[in-house]
């Protein structure tokens, strides 16, 4: 009997645990990509499906929207004359670029320090002010450091919280999950983009040497992009050099010489992040030093500088290419593929919190043949500030290029083409005015 008691009395508290009713509110944080739009749909789905949620607030610019009291309705916004979620719009929104709600680099000093007090503080009385109990945040490595930061926080507070962090970036560098979502969307450009220059260089006969720069600090997953054509359409960049392996000058120029050899026009895949033995950017001396919040170098200028280098060494015609934040905005040849799971993140990160989650990253499982993801959630304090690299198996043991396994895992997160709406021959965007 006293066993029946006990399972009785647990499952009647998993129960309370579980229905906690209010409103919540969702923020966009760090750098935009093309579908993190489409996971603020999913969450707004999510919050539509939800009988605990009451408002779906958006916070304009993040964290930063709260701490100023930004906010808009999202109900309102979404709902249709019939007061039921606008398909249209949330169809539109989910092919929009860039962060609908705005976004922000903002971060939350250490819980418990004495100069966060007051940060913390006012967003409390925020979440009381507007009865949230319920916080999704759509952001990378640095906006899961703000999840897990404010789950600390609000341990010992009286307010009863679910927080989840939805995570979204290009660079696909999170821990965690088999990849994130936007980056399909930012592989897929750059995919086609240098299928193009590649087209572009190869109508001459003069000897040249094309360096593309491609986004990508730490981790070089946007670079092995760059290598997808070779499968696509038997052309690739003849040398791709990622931050995961040391850069070394000699073995450079003498990897241009003998590319140079086989074809007259060679191109080049380079991260922007890529170093020398002495961990020194190899863009170094064409970079203003400035660093964001969060200690990040503001990188650019590694293309050009390869560029100079090999000019004055080889002596032959160099240009250089930096896509800069084309790879983050080019919605108009996002991967629905990427459009999809990006959705689906969203919506599943609504499932979790509301059946009791909280201090969690929504991740991606893969499994192959056929491709197909899972969505399962992962404890946000172990997931934060980390960086994942590109496995050695993807790399070639010259360190300048992709193997076939690693294009084995990149080749699915491209696939197909969402249904984008025109007007006046340019993509319709859907805007929320702030």
């Amino acid at each position: 009997m006293l066993k029946y008691w006990k399972k009785y009395i647990r499952s009647i508290s998993e129960r309370v645990i579980v229905m906690l009713k209010g409103n919540a509110i969702v923020g966009q944080s760090g750098g935009p990509t093309a579908a993190i739009n489409a996971t603020l749909a999913g969450v707004i789905r999510g919050a539509f499906e939800c009988e605990y949620i009451d408002t779906l607030y958006g916070a304009f610019n993040g964290v930063d929207g709260m701490l100023n009291d930004r906010i808009c309705s999202i109900n309102e916004i979404f709902t249709n004359s019939s007061s039921e979620i606008d398909e249209s719009k949330l169809a539109l929104l989910s092919n929009t670029p860039a962060a609908a709600l705005g976004s922000c680099r903002c971060k939350l000093p250490q819980p418990g320090s004495d100069a966060g007090r007051e940060i913390y503080e006012s967003l409390l009385a925020f979440f009381k002010r507007h009865n949230i109990r319920y916080f999704f945040y759509i952001g990378g490595n640095d906006s899961m450091d703000t999840v897990a930061k404010l789950t600390t926080w609000l341990q010992d507070k009286d307010w009863e919280m679910r927080l989840m962090g939805v995570p979204k970036t290009i660079d696909n560098d999170v821990v965690g999950t088999d990849h994130t979502p936007g980056f399909g969307s930012a592989a897929k450009f750059i995919a086609a983009t240098m299928q193009e220059i590649l087209r572009d260089t190869a109508v001459y006969s003069l000897k040249a040497v094309t360096i593309v720069e491609i986004m990508g600090r730490d981790a070089g997953w946007l670079t092995a992009a760059a290598a997808l054509p070779g499968r696509i359409c038997g052309d690739a960049p003849s040398l791709i050099y990622l931050p995961e392996r040391v850069f070394d000058y000699d073995r450079f120029y003498a990897d241009v010489e003998a590319a140079l050899k086989v074809r007259n026009n060679v191109v080049i895949a380079v991260s922007e992040g890529v170093r020398l033995a002495d961990g020194t950017y190899v863009g170094a001396s064409a970079q203003s030093g400035v660093v964001d919040v969060f200690g990040h170098q503001y990188l650019s200028g590694t293309a050009k500088t390869l560029e100079l280098a090999v000019k004055k060494r080889l002596g032959c015609k160099v240009r250089s290419v930096e896509l800069n934040i084309l790879q983050r905005c080019a919605s108009h040849i996002a991967s629905k593929t990427d459009l999809d799971e990006s959705a689906e993140v969203g919506r599943a990160a609504v499932r979790a919190a509301a059946n009791g989650e909280s201090g969690k990253m929504m991740c991606f499982t893969r499994q192959n043949e056929p491709y197909k993801v899972g969505v399962k959630s992962e404890d946000i304090a172990a997931i934060a500030n980390q960086i994942r690299a590109v496995p050695d198996e993807y790399i070639n043991n010259e360190g300048n290029g992709i193997t076939d396994t690693g294009i084995d895992y990149l080749l699915p997160l491209i696939q197909g083409e969402p249904d984008i709406i025109y007007e006046n021959g340019m993509p319709k965007h859907f805007v929320i005015n702030r």
